[in-house]
């Protein structure tokens, strides 16, 4: 399988450019690649090219064809940048577009062309029309699917079959908000990292909703301590992995659900890139070395993440504010960075090893856990998981970026402005670039935890 992903900011100029027209358009896409796990090819698009008037040999209504010189200088551009290219042509019409014969004839040459100039790397062909886009692999009858991220996580086309739906168990919820809304649910494979007072209860809530494959990542035991407020866990689960204990509630209430359990450190590189996997992610962990990784992976491979984090100041015994904020990651959206929200000094102390952290001069001390409270995880957690319904089902919620004030009983929709040259999330940082950047994670020779 292949998967073609694009910002949606991408998509809406593809279609403002190339749709709505009298003659037949062309654009060129330059995508990063990178192969999952179970195999699947993700384009990750970074840029498009729109050619010139000179750079076709015929436009008309039912055709275009850029010329030899064209093709020849995107090919040994993508060649030199290790990237994939993806070559979009427009149809007329509002119907939902389809590959002509002459569309086939003209990717069998293309085709032939790159396995020869520029082999390494997976080439695709997408066909859009005011109706909608389809996509295959370049020259072959393979489907393509597209998925836009943005505000949204759209898959505009599938090749794939729908699943089919348990109406009984899942009934109220389709009156809700539409079979295809629970199946886009049902088909996403959702990574939780941090499985304390807040992912525990993420867990719970999605196998409710019906997701069916989960990646859990957590590297910590239960303690006596978190006992109020990891959801289903027990006394006698003490001393067990937090991922366990999820994994074991999601399968009592799903016994075919998909769970992968990962005791790891997500600063750590190697347990990073299993979050390669998943189409979503929930950040419920409370370091900011985490929280730098995790805006990284979400824009370097355009997985969108929902950060959820929970603040509760003690002063004189008395609570003083309480805070909750539920915070999109994803093209369009600003990191952390842009965010004002990573302290670097904190990011550098967590990402030190134990032993660097004993011998660094300006590391005075251990960190002093914080108060936690379930149901104020559970309020937040909430607000982020009807933030996925209405990215992925079309739940009609607008925000994607909440503060809650608890004290005062207030909603915030917020909006912070992406910087255009940020490290991260900007397209002259780390956006889909895939695996030709390296994840700023801790490598797992640099010693114990």
């Amino acid at each position: 399988m292949i998967e073609l992903v694009l910002a949606a900011d991408d998509a809406d100029t593809i279609r403002g450019e190339l749709t709505g027209r009298q003659i037949e358009r062309c654009a060129i896409l330059y995508a990063s690649q990178t192969v999952r796990a179970d195999r699947t090819v993700r384009l990750l698009v970074r840029e498009i090219e729109f050619p010139t008037q000179d750079d076709y040999t015929k436009q008309g209504y039912v055709e275009a064809e850029l010329s030899p010189e064209f093709v020849a200088r995107v090919t040994k551009r993508a060649r030199g940048n290790m990237v994939s290219l993806i070559f979009v042509h427009s149809h007329p019409g509002t119907e939902a577009p389809i590959f002509s014969d002459i569309d086939s004839l003209g990717e069998e040459r293309l085709a032939a062309f790159l396995a020869h100039r520029h082999p390494a790397q997976e080439h695709a062909a997408l066909v859009v029309s005011e109706g909608g886009m389809r996509a295959r692999r370049l020259g072959k009858d393979e489907g393509v699917r597209i998925i836009v991220v943005g505000s949204h996580r759209e898959v505009i086309f599938d090749p794939v079959a729908p699943l089919s739906l348990d109406l009984e168990i899942f009934d109220r919820q389709v009156r809700a908000f539409g079979s295809a809304g629970q199946q886009a649910l049902q088909r996403l494979r959702i990574a939780i990292v941090g499985l304390g007072g807040t992912g525990s209860i993420v867990a719970q809530q999605l196998v409710h909703l019906g997701v069916q494959d989960f990646i859990l990542v957590d590297p910590d035991v239960l303690e006596s301590t978190n006992l109020n407020r990891v959801a289903n866990a027990l006394p006698g689960d003490i001393g067990h992995p937090k991922v366990e204990i999820a994994a074991r509630y999601i399968n009592a209430v799903a016994k075919y659900a998909t769970v992968t359990c990962i005791e790891g450190d997500v600063t750590r590189s190697s347990t990073a890139k299993e979050l390669l996997n998943a189409d979503i992610i929930f950040g419920c962990t409370d370091s900011h070395g985490s929280r730098a990784v995790l805006q990284q992976i979400s824009y370097q491979y355009l997985i969108p993440c929902i950060d959820v984090g929970t603040t509760i100041a003690v002063s004189g015994g008395s609570v003083t504010y309480i805070y909750g904020r539920v915070q999109l990651l994803a093209p369009g959206h600003a990191c952390f960075t842009c965010s004002s929200l990573l302290d670097a000094n904190e990011v550098r102390r967590d990402m030190m090893s134990a032993f660097e952290r004993q011998s660094d001069p300006y590391i005075q001390g251990a960190r002093e856990h914080a108060p936690a409270v379930m149901s104020l995880n559970g309020t937040v957690v909430s607000l982020a998981v009807t933030m996925l319904l209405s990215m992925a089902a079309g739940i009609p919620v607008g925000a994607r970026h909440i503060l809650y004030n608890a004290v005062n009983s207030v909603l915030k929709n917020v909006r912070a402005h992406p910087n255009p040259t940020c490290y991260i999330c900007s397209r002259t940082g780390s956006f889909a670039r895939g695996d030709s950047w390296p994840l700023l994670a801790r490598q797992d020779q640099d010693g114990d935890s």
